[in-house]
């Protein structure tokens, strides 16, 4: 049964996707949305001031990272990525890793070239969805000034202090502190591309 529940999420968020893509390619600006005022951490530990947006779906922390991930709608890019680049399975066996999860907002900034030439290349698009993760659990005490390996090979690093923080000076983490069974999930504004 959980088998069959993780891809009915996997499937309805790679359906979202099929359906959003279009309006993308189509010149659709991306919208803005509404930022939380309070910064201040949840009860559940998730804090940043798109966390309103994304509520904690209750069973999340249960669920191996893509399934968790699924659950958000906001994230139905990178789930759909993930699994086009065949992704889904190495990470959902991964234990303890952090993902910096590009929201779909970050996906729809990138230009319809940049857009079909990233979703064309499997290879480019494993290696740009790898740099994202880091093999193991970054804390949030950690984000003030960290320095991280990527499993695509590369650094990323973490900047900031109380619940402001950025990836690489330039990515927001709209949302983090997402727990899911194996992994971290640290909800970023912008698609970080990995040092050429």
């Amino acid at each position: 049964m959980r088998f069959t529940r993780m891809r009915m999420r996997t499937a309805n968020a790679t359906a979202a996707v099929v359906m959003a893509v279009p309006l993308t390619l189509a010149g659709t600006a991306p919208q803005g949305h509404a930022q939380d005022a309070s910064p201040t951490p949840s009860p559940s530990g998730t804090f940043g001031s798109g966390c309103a947006g994304l509520a904690q779906k209750v069973g999340t922390a249960k669920d191996k990272v893509v399934e968790a991930a699924a659950a958000y709608p906001q994230l139905s890019h990178l789930v759909s990525a993930a699994v086009r680049a065949h992704l889904n399975g190495t990470l959902d066996e991964k234990p303890g890793i952090t993902v910096f999860a590009p929201n779909d907002q970050a996906f729809q900034a990138a230009t319809v070239s940049q857009f079909a030439s990233l979703l064309a290349d499997q290879g480019q698009l494993k290696k740009l969805l790898t740099y994202h993760v880091v093999d193991r659990q970054i804390t949030p005490d950690e984000l003030s000034h960290g320095s991280f390996k990527t499993v695509e090979g590369s650094k990323l690093t973490t900047s900031g202090s109380g619940t402001d923080f950025k990836v690489n000076g330039e990515a927001n983490i709209v949302c983090g502190n997402i727990k899911a069974a194996n992994a971290t999930i640290y909800v970023v504004d912008t698609v970080l591309e990995p040092p050429s």
